[in-house]
């Protein structure tokens, strides 16, 4: 890889050029050229990037256009967040099995890496060298600053370079750069969190840690604070008894030290209860990777929302010219794919990142023929993947389990009514065709009750659990609640039924499915709020994958926990038959207020939002909470000046909640503006109830979810719990001994609370 190889980049028919790619000797970077010029093309890739490596006809791409090349010489890098594809092809099988191994050894090490080896890949020194000698003069340096964003003023950068400078010639070489980086990425904040406990000889002793971790809310025996020193420490002599700095800060900045509690990073909750009992990360118009109007259609999209945890996808079937079903947004330009490629798609993706089942949400528009030609292809290409036929054989009086249905594919669609059924309660127009339908006021007539017949028998029959029924009020539903009967709603309409009969709709969903989807009007694949629907206990609240934004950072992070498997169990005073919750108000018996207090301390690394050399970001940094409606409020800190490398802060925001186990907490860091809006550098999300107290880091994510490692949010989390159940949404102003330890997040020492000294590099 390092020597360079020849390979076919593949994107159509036509477009196939060959270009030499070669792995760059920082082991971190690939970049290409074309094989018919001398200069280095500017085009380069991060081994950070990538999400995975497939071999073979395994991407839409190649199984369209690498026909002309055979299957075992073909391969698909596939990178994070919205980036293309590339799908290319090798001159031998071998040539194309070092790129895969070699690919996947190198992300491999980059996910083993710590955050300290990561920062020291930050890539800065490279580019500021501007005449390659290896050696860097002051204004070289001033380059490096601003490259990494940061706007040091010259008086102070100036006499930290005459400090490295040893040699006195205006020049800094190898180990005084280093001097200088290791002087300019020092952590004063966790210097002085460290000396805290550490006392005057600088060193963290294992009793010292087990202090350290008490104040944290962690297991404190000795034997956990050696684990730690073993793992941590850098410093061969003193690993087994002693920590020192460069230990403490690995610690604080590996997964043990992680904001999210470690072991909900695994399958921890009930998987045996009903499908009901969970929310089900769902995706809307799952086949576009852009807008509804005119973006592609892909298996691709299949695929990525696969990778991120959905676990109920969208086919929007209609009649194909050649006999075939396809794919796409009915009367509108987006491409079409065939039925056939995305079930193909499907079958091989679904269950690679979660075991847990998944739902096929048919949006049928097809003839009868071609119904059933959907139906024998889903059995042909799933096999025993596809459930056709109730567990136990017989008519379910409750849902089956994830559990139970784990590495199976359920259809939800409508069925055809046994021979006793009132055609009249029957319907098999789209939910969208419904939703106008209903805003239409139109009436029952002969001709729709003939449409309700226009469903293939052998696409009924793979309907079990997922029954799509019309939706008649919820009093008609909660009294004849059928628990394998759905219905679908448009955003606008539950929002109407949360506002106008909350606890109903809670009670429906504690026996039943139902679906959120966001209205068809909108352009741009726009998505809605969906804490809104999860308040009210609804379970496929289907989102656009393809449309990156605060909704789907709410979604991340809503299925962030629980292995990100795709279900993550309700709260119990969301599943009882006679729930008492109310959505709107948050009273009920079940939710406990507490308080949640943010220090918003310090960020590491930001990156740069423009490449310009001058432009530097002016951070500040948001806190919103998401929840009930008495919940939800957003603070935010000051923004600094000219540093998005390691801006202070050192400001604590409150909230108080009434209904955490609902609430997802969101930070986001933006780039301040005076005369138009801030810019979005990064963000993290996730559940209240996943949190963890004490001095932590947050790893920031991109706008469509990749890392933006190595930068990250170093704050200090604190809950209490307020005695007492159903307090008013104000509750908590009183005396501050009214308020205890959240059970589950024990208290902290609040004396050792870092202060707002410590170094901070001068602004410009």
């Amino acid at each position: 890889m390092l020597k360079g190889s020849l390979l076919w980049k593949i994107k159509s028919r036509r477009r196939q050029k060959e270009r030499l790619y070669r792995l760059q000797e920082d082991g971190m970077t690939v970049w290409f050229e074309s094989r018919f010029q001398r200069a280095r093309s500017k085009q380069i890739f991060s081994i950070l990037h990538i999400e995975g490596v497939r071999e073979g006809y395994q991407s839409e791409g190649l199984r369209k256009y690498g026909g002309a090349y055979p299957e075992k010489q073909c391969l698909t890098i596939v990178f994070r967040g919205r980036r293309k594809n590339l799908d290319l092809a090798a001159r031998s099988e071998e040539e194309a099995q070092r790129w895969v191994r070699g690919l996947n050894k190198l992300m491999a090490k980059v996910e083993a890496m710590s955050q300290r080896e990561k920062l020291d890949q930050y890539p800065f020194l490279r580019p500021a060298d501007k005449n390659k000698d290896n050696k860097m003069s002051f204004e070289e340096i001033k380059d490096m600053l601003k490259m990494i964003n940061i706007d040091m003023n010259d008086m102070y950068a100036s006499k930290l370079f005459k400090e490295c400078d040893k040699s006195s010639n205006k020049r800094l070489e190898e180990q005084e750069i280093e001097e200088f980086c290791t002087r300019l990425m020092k952590r004063p904040e966790l210097e002085e969190l460290f000396h805290r406990y550490s006392g005057e000889d600088c060193v963290l002793s294992a009793e010292e840690l087990v202090e350290f971790l008490k104040d944290q809310g962690e297991e404190a025996s000795l034997a956990q604070a050696h684990r730690i020193i073993q793992t941590y420490e850098l410093n061969e002599k003193g690993r087994h008894n002693l920590m020192m700095l460069d230990g403490f800060m690995m610690y604080l900045l590996s997964t043990d030290g992680d904001l999210l509690r470690q072991e909900h990073t695994q399958v921890y909750q009930d998987m045996s209860q009903p499908l009901c009992h969970y929310f089900i990360s769902s995706s809307h118009n799952t086949y576009l990777t852009d807008s509804q109007i005119g973006g592609a259609s892909s298996t691709e999209a299949y695929v990525r929302a696969f990778m991120k945890g959905c676990r109920c996808v969208e086919l929007d079937c209609w009649e194909g010219s050649n006999g075939e079903p396809v794919i796409y947004h009915g009367h509108t330009l987006t491409s079409k794919i065939l039925f056939r490629d995305v079930i193909e798609s499907i079958r091989d993706h679904a269950f690679k990142h979660s075991s847990y089942p998944v739902i096929l949400s048919l949006e049928n528009h097809c003839g009868v023929e071609q119904q059933a030609i959907m139906a024998r292809q889903m059995r042909a290409i799933l096999g025993d993947m596809l459930l056709t036929q109730t567990l136990d054989g017989q008519v379910p009086t409750e849902l089956p389990s994830p559990e139970q249905l784990k590495g199976k594919i359920l259809v939800k669609g409508k069925k055809l009514p046994d021979l006793g059924s009132d055609p009249e309660n029957m319907s098999f127009l789209s939910e969208e065709e419904e939703e106008e339908e209903e805003e239409r006021v139109l009436q029952r007539d002969g001709r729709r009750v003939k449409d309700a017949m226009q469903i293939s028998q052998e696409l009924s029959d793979l309907v079990m659990y997922c029954q799509a029924v019309p939706f008649q009020g919820l009093e008609h539903a909660l009294r004849n609640q059928q628990a394998c009967e759905m219905s679908s709603f448009s955003e606008r309409k539950a929002r109407k039924l949360i506002k106008e009969s909350g606890n109903s709709l809670v009670r429906y969903n504690a026996r039943q499915l139902s679906r959120i989807y966001p209205l068809g009007l909108k352009m741009n694949s726009s998505n809605y709020n969906p804490q809104e629907m999860w308040n009210a206990g609804c379970q496929l609240v289907a989102l656009n994958f393809q449309t990156p934004g605060w909704e789907m950072d709410l979604n991340q992070g809503r299925f962030l926990v629980n292995k990100r498997c795709g279900y993550v169990l309700k709260p119990s005073f969301l599943r009882s038959h006679q729930a008492s919750f109310d959505p709107e108000s948050g009273r009920g018996p079940g939710p406990r207020a507490i308080k949640l207090e943010v220090k918003v301390i310090t960020a590491q690394q930001l990156p740069k939002l423009n490449e310009k050399k001058n432009s530097i970001v002016d951070p500040l940094v948001r806190v919103e909470i998401h929840g009930v409606p008495a919940d939800c409020s957003k603070k935010e800190t000051e923004h600094k000046l000219n540093n998005g490398f390691n801006p202070r802060w050192n400001q604590t925001l409150q909230f108080k909640l009434r209904v955490p186990e609902l609430a997802l907490v969101r930070f986001v860091v933006e780039d301040y503006d005076t005369t138009s809006p801030n810019d979005f550098v990064g963000q993290f999300t996730l559940p209240v109830t996943s949190l963890r107290e004490g001095y932590r880091h947050i790893h920031l994510l991109s706008k469509d979810g990749a890392s933006l490692s190595p930068a990250t949010l170093f704050v200090r989390i604190k809950t209490q719990q307020r005695g007492g159940q159903d307090q008013p949404p104000g509750a908590g102003a009183g005396p501050s001994n009214a308020w205890s330890p959240h059970p589950a997040m024990p208290d902290l020492r609040w004396e050792m609370a870092l202060g707002s000294g410590g170094t901070q590099l001068p602004r410009a």
